[in-house]
C-alpha cells in the first residue's frame, strides 16, 4: 500500500557557483556514501558520550534491553527488535528526556552448555570425565571468546545504548542478586524442593518449565496390546501411543461404571514382555470412549498415571536414562533410544501374538523449545517457586488498574489465561553453567538441606539444626555439599529492570529511585510468558511497584512465504550484509514500513532498497538546496509566503499525527506520516513552490524558512534514520559538540491552519489538471499559457500564485461564462479553461465529461447510501459524519457543473 511513495523523483540540480551565506564551505558529496557515514557519526557519538546517562534534575527515561545469548549473533529479529527501540530512546533524548538505554547479555544455560558441550566433544572431551569447576573454566572461556558480538553488531545498527552500563547476568552483582531473591522467597516459604513430574529434556538433560515446552500436532500410532488376565484365558486389550513404556506399566485402570469389565474387579493382569503380575484397579478418572475403555497405568512416565498412582499406591518404575535411553528395567532392550525401542517391541509384541492392530492417531507432542527433542515426562527431585500469591499483583495491574499497557492490546487475553492458569514454576536445571542453587545438603534425609548466600553461613545454620535434634553430630565444610542443579536463567532475567540498577543488593540507591520503574519494553510475544510475566511478578514482590509502564510486542519477522526465518531454511539474511548494502538507514526504515505493532513482519530486502532510496530522496533535496544561490536583495514571492505557510501548517498538523501513533505505539505509522511528509509534501510540494527560476536566486527570506524546515524534518526523522540526518545536521552549520542532532530539541506542537490546508489540497489539484492538459496535447512546460476559472469566488485565492507558477501560466482570470475554444476540467464545482487553437473534438469532450459524471454520481450515491445508514450515523465519530456531508455537497455542486458543461456542448 506504500508503492506510491516508493518512486524515485530525480531532480534536475543547477549548483551555481556562488556559496550561499547560510550553508558553510563544505564539500558535499554527490552521492551518499552509507558506510563512510555511519562509521564517522557513530564514532563521533561515542567520542562525545552522547549514549550514557548519569541521574540528573530532568526526568528519566529508561529502557532496558532484553538480553540476547552472550554467544548469539544478530539476526532479524534483533534487528526489527532493537531498531524500535532506538526510536524510542532517540525519539526521548531530543525531547528532553535523560535518556538511558540499559544493554546486556544472557548467560543462556541450556543454549551455551549445549555448545561448550559440543566444542569438549569436538576435543576429545567427555563432560562426564570433568569437574564442575574445570567444566565452568571451559565455559567462561569460551564466553569471553564468542560473547559480545551481537553488541558491536548493534553499534553497526546504530544502537545508543548506553555502553557503560552494559551488563552480563552472570556478572558479579547480578549473581549476587539472583542469590538474595532466592534465600528472600525461600524463608518466605515461597521456594520449596518436591519430588513433582516435571519436563525432562533428554537432549539437554534438564528439566524445563512448561512454558519452555511448545506442543506441536503429530500424526502418530495408536497400539491396541492384549494383557492376559491372570488365571485365565481371557485377554483385556488397551490402546496406548506409547508401547516402549509398557515395561513401567504398575496397573490397569477400568471405570467402575463400565458394565464391560465389572467381572473384572479386583483381579490382576500380567504385563507382555515383562511378565510382572499387576492389578486391575477402578477410577472414574478413564474415558469411557476413548480407545478400549481400558488405561494402562504407568506412574513414572505420564502425568495423570503419575496422580492414579499417588491415589491408588501403585509402585512407581522409570524405565528410562536421562538421555532417554531404556535402563535395566527396561530388560533386553537396555541402553537402546525410546523410539528406537518403539519399533522393535511393536514388533515383538507382534511375534508374541499380543498386539492386536496399529491405527494412526494424531496426538500433540511436547518438544523443547530450545532442542526441538521430544519432551519425556519424568519424576525427579526439583526446587519450584509457588505462584499462587505471587501473580495476583501482577493481574491487577494489567487488567484492573491498567498500570501496564500491553500494545496491542489483545495480548490482554493471552496474558490473563496464562496467569489463571498457572502452576508452580519449575526454577531447576540439571546443567553447570548458570547461577547454583544456594542449597546445601548435610545429611542423608530428603530435607537434610539449608539455604544460604554461602557455605560459612551455610555451616552455621547447618550446625545450629543438628544441634537442636537428637543427633549427636559434628558438622564441618566438608560435611556440606552444594545443590549440583543451576537456576533457571529467568530466574535471572526477571530481576533484570531491578538488577541492571543494582536494586536487590542495595534496595535504595540513586541509580534505582531515579531510573525504575523503566518506561517501555520492546519484545516479542513469544516470551510474554517467559520473561514479561516474570519480571511484572518480579517488581511487586521486590519493589512493590511496577517493573515498566509499557510493553510493546513486536511481529515475528518471515520470508514472503510466511515461513519463519531460520538458518535451517536458509531463508534469514545477513543483518551486517544488508547493512554494508543498503546502509544502517536504509535497513531501519525498510523493516519498519510494514512492522505493525505485534503483527507478523513479512521480510522483503526490497523494502531495504525502498530505505535507501528514500535516504538518497532526503540527499538529494538537500543538494538541491545548497545548490541554490542566495540573495538578500530581492523581495519574497507571493508564491513563497504563501507555501511557508501552507508547509508549516502541514508540517504542524503531521507533528500531531506522529505524537498520537506513538502514544498508542504504532511507530509503523509515525514512520509513515514522516516519510510522506518529506517525501510527497516537502519534496515534491514545498520545494517545487519555492524553487527559483533557472540560474537566478532565492531571497534570502524563503531560504531561512526552507533551512528551519530541513532542519525539523531531519529531527522528527532522527530516531528512524540517525545518520544521515546527523550527517545533513552537521553539513548545515558548523556546530559545536553541544549542538550535534543527537541532542537537539525537539520541534514543539503549533497551530494547524485546517482550511489552509483544505485550500491548498484543492489547489493540488488543479495544477495537475493543468500539466495533465499540457501532457495529452504536448504544450511544452516552458510555454506560458492562459487560464481562466469560472468560479462563484469571484476573488483571488491565497495559491492562486503557486497556481501560476506551478503551472507556468500568465495569470488567473475569473470570468462569468463558459470561455470558448478552449480545453477545461473540473475541481470541486469549479471549472477550468485553457484556450486550445486547435479544433477541440466535441465528442471526445462530451464522452469525457460523462465519464466522469458517472463515476461522479456512482460516488455520490455510495456517500448517500452510507449517510442514510441509521447504525452508521448514530455510532460514527462527529467529525466523520461532517466529513461525508462534505463529500455529498461537493460531490452535489460538481454533478451541477459537469451538468451544465454538457448542456453547452449540445
Amino acid at each position: 500500500m506504500f508503492s506510491k511513495y516508493f518512486t524515485i523523483i530525480s531532480y534536475n540540480c543547477t549548483f551555481a557557483n556562488h556559496i550561499t551565506n547560510t550553508i558553510p564551505n563544505m564539500n558535499i558529496p554527490a552521492k551518499y556514501n552509507s558506510i563512510a557515514v555511519e562509521k564517522k557519526w557513530y564514532e563521533y557519538w561515542m567520542k562525545h558520550n552522547y549514549f550514557h546517562s548519569e541521574p540528573d534534575e530532568r526526568e528519566a527515561y529508561t529502557i532496558v534491553i532484553p538480553p540476547p545469548n552472550v554467544t548469539g549473533v544478530l539476526h532479524m529479529g534483533h534487528m526489527l527488535n532493537n531498531t524500535i527501540q532506538d526510536v524510542l530512546i532517540r525519539r526521548a533524548r531530543l525531547k528532553g528526556f535523560n535518556a538511558c538505554w540499559v544493554p546486556g547479555t544472557d548467560h543462556a544455560s541450556i543454549a551455551t552448555e549445549a555448545k561448550v558441550v559440543a566444542k569438549l566433544k569436538e576435543d576429545g572431551i567427555n563432560k562426564a570425565d570433568l569437574t564442575r569447576d574445570e567444566f565452568l573454566k571451559h565455559a567462561w572461556k569460551w564466553t569471553d571468546e564468542h560473547g559480545g558480538i551481537i553488541l558491536e553488531q548493534l553499534k553497526r545498527l546504530g544502537a545508543s545504548c548506553d555502553w557503560e552500563r552494559t551488563k552480563f547476568t552472570m556478572d558479579d552483582d547480578l549473581s549476587a542478586s539472583v542469590t538474595k531473591v532466592f534465600i528472600d522467597l525461600y524463608e518466605k516459604g515461597l521456594i520449596y524442593r518436591g519430588y513433582r513430574m516435571v519436563n525432562w529434556d533428554p537432549v539437554a538433560k534438564t528439566t524445563l518449565s512448561d512454558e519452555e515446552v511448545i506442543f506441536e500436532e503429530k500424526q502418530g500410532n495408536l497400539y491396541y496390546v492384549n494383557y492376559k488376565i491372570e488365571g485365565s484365558d481371557e485377554v483385556l486389550t488397551i490402546a496406548t501411543t506409547r508401547p516402549e513404556t509398557i515395561l513401567g506399566d504398575t496397573a490397569i485402570c477400568i471405570n467402575p461404571n463400565d458394565k464391560r469389565f465389572t467381572h473384572l474387579k479386583g483381579k490382576k493382569v500380567i504385563v507382555p514382555i515383562a511378565n510382572r503380575v499387576i492389578p486391575i484397579i477402578e477410577d472414574d478418572y478413564v474415558d469411557i470412549e476413548f480407545g478400549t475403555g481400558c488405561l494402562k497405568v504407568t506412574p513414572a512416565h505420564d502425568q495423570n498415571d503419575k496422580i492414579l498412582g499417588e491415589k491408588h499406591q501403585l509402585e512407581v518404575i522409570d524405565i528410562f536414562n536421562d538421555d532417554a535411553t531404556l535402563n535395566s528395567f527396561g530388560l533386553h532392550y537396555q541402553g537402546k533410544d525410546r523410539f528406537v525401542v518403539r519399533k522393535e517391541i511393536t514388533k515383538e509384541l507382534e511375534n508374541l501374538g499380543c498386539l492386536v492392530k496399529i491405527e494412526q492417531h494424531l496426538h500433540k507432542v511436547g518438544t523443547s523449545e530450545r532442542t526441538k527433542a521430544v519432551i519425556e515426562p519424568k519424576i525427579s527431585a526439583q526446587w519450584f517457586l509457588k505462584m499462587e500469591t505471587i501473580v495476583k499483583p501482577a493481574l491487577k495491574a494489567v487488567l484492573e488498574d491498567e498500570e501496564i499497557k500491553l500494545f496491542p492490546k489483545h495480548y490482554n487475553s493471552t496474558y490473563k489465561y496464562w496467569l489463571e492458569n498457572i502452576r508452580d514454576w519449575n526454577i531447576s536445571r540439571q546443567l553447570w553453567w548458570g547461577h547454583q542453587i544456594p542449597a546445601y545438603f548435610y545429611g542423608d534425609g530428603v530435607n537434610d538441606f539449608v539455604v544460604a548466600n554461602s557455605v560459612e553461613e551455610a555451616l552455621e545454620k547447618a550446625q545450629t539444626i543438628v544441634a537442636s535434634s537428637a543427633v549427636e553430630k559434628s558438622l564441618t565444610i566438608n560435611d556440606l555439599k552444594q545443590d549440583e542443579d543451576a537456576l533457571d536463567t529467568w530466574f535471572s532475567s526477571w530481576l533484570w529492570p531491578i538488577s541492571v540498577f543494582d536494586g536487590i543488593n542495595n534496595p535504595d540507591n540513586e541509580e534505582i529511585n531515579y531510573y525504575y520503574p523503566t518506561n517501555d519494553i520492546v519484545t516479542g510475544p513469544d516470551i510474554i510468558f517467559f520473561w514479561i510475566a516474570r519480571m511484572i511478578f518480579a517488581g511487586y514482590e521486590f519493589r512493590q511497584e511496577k517493573p515498566f509502564s509499557n510493553v510493546y510486542f513486536t511481529g515475528i519477522v518471515r520470508d514472503k512465504q510466511r515461513r519463519k526465518m531460520s538458518k535451517s531454511l536458509g531463508n534469514s539474511p545477513d543483518p551486517i550484509e544488508l547493512i554494508e548494502k543498503y546502509g544502517a538507514d536504509g535497513v531501519r526504515v525498510g523493516m519498519l514500513l510494514c512492522a505493525a505493532a505485534g503483527n507478523d513482519l513479512l521480510f522483503d530486502e526490497d523494502l531495504c532498497q525502498q530505505g535507501k532510496n528514500f535516504s538518497n530522496k532526503i540527499w538529494n533535496a538537500f543538494r538541491l538546496v545548497k545548490g541554490w544561490e542566495v540573495s538578500s536583495e530581492i523581495e519574497q514571492p507571493q508564491s513563497s509566503k504563501i507555501a511557508i505557510e501552507w508547509y508549516q501548517s502541514k508540517f504542524n498538523e503531521a507533528l500531531k499525527e506522529i505524537d498520537t501513533s506513538f502514544e498508542q505505539y504504532r511507530i509503523s505509522e509515525a514512520l509513515m506520516t514522516i516519510y510522506k511528509l518529506i517525501w510527497d509534501d516537502f519534496s515534491s510540494w514545498f520545494l517545487e513552490m519555492v524553487k527559483p527560476a533557472y540560474q537566478q536566486p532565492i531571497d534570502a527570506e524563503t531560504y531561512k524558512s526552507v533551512i528551519l524546515f530541513f532542519e525539523n524534518n531531519i529531527k522528527i526523522l532522527h530516531p528512524y534514520m540517525p545518520f544521515i540526518t546527523e550527517d545533513i545536521w552537521q553539513y548545515i552549520s558548523n556546530r559545536t559538540p553541544e549542538e550535534a542532532l543527537i541532542i537537539a530539541e525537539y520541534p514543539k506542537n503549533g497551530e494547524v491552519d485546517i482550511s489552509l490546508l483544505k485550500e491548498f489540497a484543492v489547489a493540488t489539484e488543479v495544477i495537475s489538471g493543468i500539466r495533465t492538459i499540457r501532457k495529452e496535447k504536448n504544450i511544452a512546460f516552458k510555454d506560458k499559457i492562459d487560464f481562466s476559472v469560472l468560479s462563484t469566488n469571484k476573488s483571488p485565492l491565497k495559491f492562486d500564485s503557486v497556481i501560476e507558477k506551478l503551472g507556468n501560466t500568465t495569470s488567473i482570470n475569473y470570468v462569468n461564462g463558459k470561455v470558448n475554444d478552449a480545453l477545461s476540467f473540473r475541481v470541486k464545482s469549479n471549472e477550468y479553461f485553457i484556450p486550445f487553437d486547435e479544433e477541440i473534438d466535441v465528442e471526445a469532450e462530451k464522452e469525457k465529461l460523462e465519464q466522469e459524471l458517472k463515476y461522479t454520481q456512482g460516488f455520490l450515491n455510495a456517500v448517500q447510501k452510507k449517510l442514510s445508514n441509521e447504525r452508521f450515523v448514530n455510532n460514527a465519530p462527529e467529525q466523520v459524519i461532517t466529513n461525508e456531508r462534505k463529500k455529498e455537497a461537493d460531490a452535489l455542486a460538481k454533478i451541477e457543473t459537469l451538468k451544465v458543461s454538457l448542456q453547452s456542448l449540445k
